[in-house]
């Protein structure tokens, strides 16, 4: 039986990119299968510094946040909007960009670290959040940086409520938080999402399905003990289906 393929995918739950990149590789592994397979999802601040509820600049559109940042003014933004949004269309995703805002999303990332300790089960409960994190910035425009909508969304989806609640009043699991985003970068990983697969094949951003279909492929087959021929008599006597080979006596008659 071979190992479980082990499959970390840095990503921050405000980045567009990293929901298509997660249909993308959650295509890839409808294709080759998923039952050896483990999705873990480790944090990546786009903005370690973005504002939280009631600091200023928390909730800015994103339309004018893209104008500013970029250039352009908030019309650049809405074009940039439009054409994201028909990219997610072609994953089966429903953005609303123009819902959303801008916020921190350190308390999400801690609740992310909650639900992988939750895990034991089997229950899959980090996945689970992670989907329902995107789907409510991106499809329901909700604010992820509020500690009221994440604690909501957690418990959705089967996180116990005293330990959301615990969390969200504490720092607890922000030392993680910090740890995965310094090994991105000593990954050399400057954007999201991030992919390593066994911790050998490391994916840039969110390519087409067939390359995280290639990659878990290459881990598969990383897996398989791969023998080294050495070459001796070509004619060594061996035994096979049909029998043996039979030795020759010293005058070159066999028995």
């Amino acid at each position: 039986m071979s190992e479980r393929i082990t499959i970390e995918v840095w990503s921050d739950v405000v980045c567009p990119w990293c929901y298509i990149g997660k249909r993308r590789l959650e295509t890839a592994l409808d294709e080759v299968g998923s039952r050896d397979v483990e999705v873990i999802w480790r944090a990546f601040q786009l903005d370690p510094h973005s504002p939280r509820p009631g600091e200023p600049g928390h909730g800015q559109g994103m339309a004018e946040h893209l104008g500013q940042k970029y250039g352009g003014g908030i019309e650049a933004g809405q074009q940039m909007n439009e054409q994201m949004t028909k990219v997610a269309a072609g994953e089966g995703l429903d953005f609303h960009l123009d819902l959303v805002g801008t916020g921190n999303t350190t308390d999400a990332h801690r609740l992310l670290h909650l639900a992988a300790v939750s895990d034991a089960d089997g229950t899959n409960l980090q996945d689970a959040l992670k989907e329902r994190l995107f789907a409510a910035f991106f499809t329901q425009g909700l604010d992820t940086s509020c500690t009221e909508v994440l604690s909501k969304l957690a418990i959705k989806v089967g996180l116990n409520a005293d330990r959301v609640a615990e969390v969200l009043a504490t720092d607890e699991f922000s030392a993680e938080v910090r740890t995965e985003m310094a090994q991105a970068q000593a990954y050399g990983a400057n954007g999201v999402p991030f992919t390593v697969v066994n911790g050998t094949y490391g994916i840039s951003g969110a390519q087409p399905a067939s390359v995280f279909a290639e990659a878990i492929q290459r881990a598969r087959a990383d897996q398989v003990p791969q023998l080294t021929a050495v070459h001796g008599d070509a004619d060594a006597s061996a035994c096979g289906p049909d029998g043996c080979a039979v030795p020759e006596t010293q005058n070159g008659s066999s028995n």
